[in-house]
This record gives C-alpha cells, sequence and structure tokens, in this order.
C-alpha cells in the first residue's frame, strides 16, 4: 500500500470466559474490552488500514426457548442480552462501523457461537464447555459422576475452530456488513454435550447437577447470511470432540497431583 498500514487487521481479543466467568466478573469485562475495542478500532482507522474484523458474539441476543424460531442478525435490536459481555459487544459493534463509515475502512463483524477445539482453555474458568466437560470426563473414572451446573437442559450450539477460522476468512473477503452469525447449526442440550464427550473417551458417566450459572436457556440463531457466500460448518459436535477430547484429556492427566 505504500502507508505502511496492514492490508487487514484482525480484532480478535477479548476478556472472556466460561459463564462462571462471565457472571463473575462483569466489571473487569466491560472495563477491559471497551478499552481493547476502543483501542484498536481507533489505531487501525487513524492508520489508514482497508479492511477491518471485529469478533463479536452470539451474546448479543437475548435469552430464548428451545425450538424457538431461529433468530435473524437485525433481530438482535431492541437489544436484550442476558448479560454484560453481551451489551458491550453490541456497543463496539456500532463503534466499528462508525469508525468504518467516517475513515472509509471496511468493517466485517462476525458473532460467534461457542468456540472450542484442541489448544484452547480447558481450566480455571475460562474455558467453555466442550473444554470443561472433557476435563472432568478424562478425570472421571469409569462409571463415575460429574458436576454440571444446573439440570442440564440449557440447549448450545458449539463450532470447531477449524471451521471458525474458515468463516472468518471468508467473511472477511465477502462484500457482507453488519454482523454476521458464525456457527454449527446443530444444537445440543448439556446432558447431551456429557454424553457426547463421554461416548469418545469410552466411559460410562453420570451426572450431578449443583447450583451455579447457567445463562441462557438456548440462542438459536441464523446462519443464511454467512451461507449466502458459501461458508458451511464441516465438523459435527462429535467431529470436534473427537478431536478436543484427547488433548485436553491430556492435559489434565498431566495437571493431576499425584496421589
Amino acid at each position: 500500500m505504500g502507508t505502511g498500514a496492514p492490508d487487514e487487521v484482525y480484532q480478535l481479543a477479548a476478556d472472556m470466559g466460561g459463564l462462571g466467568f462471565i457472571h463473575s466478573a462483569e466489571c473487569e469485562i466491560m472495563h477491559n474490552n471497551v478499552l481493547i475495542n476502543t483501542h484498536l478500532t481507533h489505531a487501525a482507522a487513524l492508520k489508514g488500514v482497508p479492511r477491518y474484523f471485529f469478533s463479536s458474539s452470539v451474546c448479543v441476543y437475548r435469552d430464548m426457548e428451545p425450538g424457538e424460531p431461529e433468530m435473524t442478525e437485525s433481530e438482535a435490536f431492541p437489544a436484550q442480552p442476558d448479560n454484560e459481555y453481551g451489551w458491550e459487544k453490541l456497543y463496539a459493534e456500532r463503534m466499528a462501523m462508525a469508525y468504518g463509515r467516517r475513515h472509509k475502512m471496511q468493517v466485517r463483524i462476525a458473532r460467534f457461537q461457542n468456540c472450542y477445539g484442541p489448544e484452547g482453555a480447558w481450566q480455571g474458568g475460562r474455558e467453555k464447555a466442550p473444554a470443561a466437560m472433557c476435563r472432568k470426563v478424562a478425570l472421571s473414572p469409569d462409571g463415575g459422576t460429574i458436576e454440571i451446573w444446573g439440570d442440564g437442559s440449557a440447549v448450545r450450539s458449539y463450532t470447531y475452530v477449524d471451521d471458525m477460522v474458515d468463516g472468518i476468512f471468508c467473511l472477511m473477503h465477502s462484500d457482507l456488513e453488519g454482523g454476521v452469525n458464525i456457527g454449527c447449526p446443530e444444537y445440543v442440550s448439556v446432558k447431551e454435550l456429557v454424553e457426547t464427550v463421554a461416548r469418545v473417551a469410552g466411559k460410562r458417566v453420570q451426572t450431578r447437577s449443583i447450583p451455579g450459572p447457567v445463562g441462557v436457556q438456548s440462542r438459536n440463531f441464523s446462519n443464511a447470511r454467512i451461507y449466502s457466500i458459501g461458508w458451511k460448518s464441516r465438523f459435527s459436535i462429535e467431529d470436534g470432540i473427537r478431536l478436543t477430547y484427547p488433548w485436553v484429556a491430556r492435559q489434565a492427566v498431566a495437571a493431576r497431583p499425584s496421589p
């Protein structure tokens, strides 16, 4: 380009974690993510970056009933996210679009749904449910019992990391403006997730419900916009767990204190 600016900037950073972190660190989430997104969007625009990718989240959507008709991107408004992470993401989306208009910067916005895979957080509260369940099952004996928050009926969709990377690249080089959902259309309950992990591990596992943050009942969202440019997820939840579980199991077993 000759200006010293990169051709593309991908904003993938966030102070984020699992449900326990989201519900216990509301101030940190609002404060840190506002600063991350404000400074990076501002710097990219002033540098003259022509294309800017912002990673948002389906946390911008409201609580939904399982089986409720899928929500399109425009139905994030009027806004009613169930947590502060979703509220901050909505603000950051608007800010990125405003900078894009003023500085003639092409902005692409993906709303991610629960990305997981090897090399991700697997303990300490930052991990998502697939990694948490992989860890718990790995450390449980065959026929053992693991704890879950709530009754296990909450429904989610989980997107394997390879699919997410493909979706990011596809969206970044498209003409789609505004928020775009990227996710796997396979919805599973927490109990079904545990069953999938146990099946991959070759174990029999029971669950015991304990009090804890459950989050929304469900988020059902449309992928029609990202499908329109040729992207579709390739990994089912079982496919992704088969690739994720061995890595998490190795970390968990290695970190377990010696008897």
